[in-house]
C-alpha cells in the first residue's frame, strides 16, 4: 500500500492505496469525487476527464501514486450547485448534452482547451475535444457553448471601461 497526498479541488486529500489504483478509483471509492465517469477504462472515451497541474488527463489511465503532490481538478472543483462555472453555465444555456455522461469530461477538457488558447478556432476546439465522446448528441451545440464563451470574453475585453 502507498500514501497519497494530492491538492485536489483546493483541498489536501490522502489516500492509502495499491500501486495498480487509478487516480479515477481513487477520486470516485476514497474522496467520494463522483463527477468523473469511468466510461471505457482504457481511455478512449474522455469521460473520466481531470485535469493534473492544470493539463488534461484521463484519470482512468493514472495511477493514484502518480498524482502525488500534484494538483487535480475535477468537474466538481470548477463549480456547484451554489455557483456554476461559466463553461458549466454555457453548456447547460445551450442544452449541449442530454444524458450528461460525457458532460464532466467534455467541460474539463474545455477548460483545458481555453486555459491554454483563451481564443481558439473551431478546428482547435474540435482537436481538444477529439478524446471525448458523446453518444447522445452531436458536437455542435458543444463547439456553440465554447464559441459564445470566447465571444464573450472578447465583448468584455473590447468594452469601454
Amino acid at each position: 500500500m502507498h500514501q497519497v497526498e494530492a491538492t485536489v479541488n483546493g483541498a489536501t486529500r490522502r489516500a492509502e492505496v495499491s500501486p495498480e489504483t487509478t487516480l479515477l478509483s481513487t477520486l470516485r471509492d476514497s474522496w467520494g469525487l463522483t463527477g468523473s465517469k469511468l466510461g471505457c477504462d482504457v481511455g478512449d472515451c474522455g469521460a473520466c476527464t481531470v485535469l493534473v497541474d492544470g493539463l488534461s488527463v484521463n484519470s482512468c489511465l493514472l495511477l493514484a501514486v502518480q498524482v502525488n503532490g500534484r494538483e487535480v481538478v475535477t468537474i466538481e472543483g470548477l463549480g456547484g450547485f451554489e455557483y456554476l462555472h461559466r463553461l458549466q453555465t454555457a453548456f447547460e444555456r445551450l442544452s449541449s448534452f442530454q444524458c450528461g455522461f460525457c458532460a464532466p469530461g467534455m467541460i474539463i477538457s474545455a477548460k483545458a482547451l481555453l486555459d491554454e488558447n483563451p481564443a481558439p478556432t473551431e478546428p482547435e476546439i474540435r482537436e481538444a475535444l477529439a478524446g471525448n465522446l458523446c453518444r447522445c448528441t452531436g458536437y455542435t451545440k458543444v463547439i456553440d457553448a465554447i464559441t459564445e464563451i470566447c465571444r464573450d470574453r472578447a465583448v468584455a475585453v473590447e468594452a469601454p471601461a
